[in-house]
Parts: C-alpha cells; sequence; structure tokens
C-alpha cells in the first residue's frame, strides 16, 4: 500500500469510528478513543463494532480487554485487515474495500431532490425508506440530530417521498458515507444524488468509506470512488 493510500485508510478508519461513537452516544452508550482504537465497554447498536482500530498494528490482546465479550455478538472493526483475534475467540464475519473519491471529482447529476433530515418526523420517515419494512428503523433515534457532524440525506421524488439516501459524517479530513440506499435502481440510483448532496454540503472534502461485497463495490467505483485498503469484521464467538 502506497503512502498516500496508508494516510487515506487511516483517516476514513478515524472517521468510521467517530461516526460509530456517534451513533452510540445516540442509544445512551458512551465509546472512549484510545492512541489504537475506539472502544465502547457495553453491546453497540445494531450492525455497529464494539471496536474500530485507528492505526496498524494494534495490540488485539488489549482491545479485547476493553470491550464486553461475555454478551453475544461483540464486534470489532479490524480497520487494516492485520489483526489475529482468534486467540481471543474471534472469527472472521467478511472482508471490505476503503473507497476513497477525490473531493475534485466531477458528480453525477440526479433527478432527485435531496434535503437533511433536521427533525423526528422526517428523520423517521428516512428510517422507514432506509428500513424497508426489514424492522430495525428505530436504530436511528432522534438523538443522533444532536450530532453537529452527522447528515442524513434524503433523496425525494417528484412528490416528496424518501427513495434514496445515506448518511454523511464530517470529520477533519474527509467525509465520510455510509448507510446508501435506494429502494429502487440498488446503489446506482442512491449514488448520485448522495454524490450531489456531498458535494455541495462539503465541497472540499474527499469522500470515503468502505463496501462489503462485489457488486456494491463495482457500483461505487462506477460513480468515481476507488478502493484504498482492505478491512475485516471479526465476530466473537
Amino acid at each position: 500500500m502506497t503512502t498516500s493510500k496508508q494516510l487515506l485508510v487511516r483517516a476514513a478508519a478515524r472517521n468510521n469510528a467517530e461516526w460509530c461513537a456517534a451513533m452510540s452516544r445516540s442509544h445512551g452508550l458512551a465509546g472512549e478513543f484510545g492512541a489504537q482504537d475506539w472502544t465502547a465497554p457495553a453491546r453497540t447498536p445494531l450492525y455497529y463494532p464494539d471496536a474500530v482500530t485507528l492505526v496498524p498494528g494494534a495490540d488485539p490482546a488489549a482491545l479485547a480487554t476493553r470491550i464486553d465479550t461475555t454478551t453475544p455478538g461483540a464486534t470489532v472493526k479490524d480497520s487494516f485487515a492485520d489483526l489475529d483475534l482468534e486467540e481471543a475467540g474471534f472469527q472472521v464475519l467478511f472482508e471490505a474495500q476503503w473507497i476513497h473519491r477525490p473531493a475534485s471529482a466531477p458528480a453525477t447529476a440526479s433527478d432527485l431532490v435531496w434535503d437533511v433530515a433536521g427533525a423526528p418526523d422526517t428523520l423517521r420517515t428516512w428510517a422507514h425508506a432506509w428500513d424497508d419494512g426489514n424492522g430495525n428503523a428505530d436504530l436511528f433515534r432522534p438523538e443522533l440530530l444532536n450530532d453537529p457532524d452527522t447528515f442524513v440525506l434524503a433523496g425525494q421524488s417528484p412528490g416528496g417521498r424518501v427513495i434514496a439516501g445515506a448518511v454523511a459524517s464530517r470529520s477533519d479530513q474527509v467525509v465520510g458515507i455510509s448507510n446508501v440506499f435506494a429502494l429502487d435502481g440498488g446503489p446506482d440510483a442512491a449514488w448520485p444524488v448522495v454524490l450531489d448532496a456531498v458535494h455541495r454540503l462539503f465541497p472540499t472534502l474527499p469522500v470515503v468509506g468502505y463496501e462489503h461485497g462485489s457488486d456494491d463495490l463495482a457500483a461505487a467505483v462506477r460513480h468515481g470512488f476507488e478502493p484504498v485498503g482492505p478491512l475485516r469484521i471479526w465476530l466473537h464467538g
């Protein structure tokens, strides 16, 4: 990995940890940033890790002592895919790729209008569209709106229905994108409106995130992203 890609992965990992911390705070859970990782002392919200490594070569034994491995389902985001957590009782859940898009990259025009959800009722509408009937819309709580660096992006049809969106998480060096969805057309329908919103909100910041699965990664590449490094998700038990 080149030095520039290493720096991008570090920035993406830190940004993602800050987003995981914001989501955890919205559920009343305070995590802790250390020199090597971010960790949460109790089980984090659904889909969110209990730890995120911030630098290569983090100490796996020390990390495991700062999270709850007694309750089933503990996960670790191994941001540099360089940990061995098997001795601590973990197994690899999946692997993914960090992605990066320069701030200067042109955005594809979208037919959808977009807005930032700023009130509990608009967040609830967005969450139900994101969830698409799977029963997890309550994951996004109104307390999330108190975080000044979190922007819930809602792409709307001409009739005002939320049909696409994502979450943008701003940090000093980058803006991270997660939870990308579209009710019809998959990520190729979502990325144009999401990137239009991001470029208007943060015109000078590169965009980062990660993708799991070849189809989603290929869609991101079609919209100007490049893979910059691997990550790994470990599951305890």
